[in-house]
C-alpha cells in the first residue's frame, strides 16, 4: 500500500524536522517598543505645542486649521515678548519678522497676550505689525471650559 512507510527512512525524516532552524519572527517584543514609543509621544506631543506660558483670555471662537506652523508671538503678563520660544526686545521684533518673511515666508501671525496684560500693550504690538506691513494678524484665545470642541 502506498500509505505505510518503512521504519527506515522516517526516522531519519524526524531528526531533520527537529533539527531544522526556526524561521519563525517573534514580533511581540517589537509591538512592545512600539507602543510604549506611542505612548510617550503622545504625552509629550501636547507640551511641545506653546513653549511660553500664558494665561490666555478665554472665548467661543471657533478654531482655525493652519496647514503650516504659525508665527506666534506671545506676551507674558510683565511685557516680555517672545517670538516662538525666543525672547525678543519690542524693537528687534519687526527687524526679525521682516527677515523672516524675505525668506519666503507668507503665513498668518498669532499674537498671544496674556489675559492680565495691559490691553495697549497688545494693541501696540499688532500695531507695529501692521505698521511694518504685516496684514495677516491674529488674536490667540482658549475656549472657555465646558465648551464643547464640536461646536463647529
Amino acid at each position: 500500500m502506498a500509505g505505510v512507510m518503512n521504519g527506515n527512512g522516517g526516522g531519519r525524516r524526524g531528526a531533520r524536522a527537529r533539527m531544522r532552524p526556526n524561521s519563525d519572527i517573534n514580533i511581540t517584543p517589537m509591538v512592545d517598543v512600539m507602543l510604549v514609543l506611542l505612548i510617550i509621544f503622545m504625552v509629550t506631543a501636547p507640551l511641545l505645542t506653546a513653549g511660553v506660558a500664558i494665561d490666555l483670555p478665554k472665548t467661543r471662537a471657533k478654531i482655525l486649521s493652519q496647514d503650516k506652523e504659525p508665527l506666534t508671538i506671545s506676551i507674558e503678563k510683565d511685557g516680555k515678548i517672545f517670538l516662538q520660544q525666543t525672547e525678543v526686545a519690542a524693537a528687534e521684533l519687526v527687524p526679525r519678522l521682516t527677515a523672516i518673511a524675505e525668506n519666503g515666508y507668507d503665513q498668518r501671525i498669532f499674537v498671544r497676550g496674556d489675559k492680565a496684560l495691559d490691553y495697549g500693550t497688545v494693541m501696540q504690538v499688532m500695531g507695529e505689525l501692521n505698521a511694518a506691513g504685516f496684514r495677516r494678524i491674529g488674536l490667540v484665545t482658549e475656549p472657555p471650559r465646558g465648551a464643547s470642541k464640536k461646536s463647529k
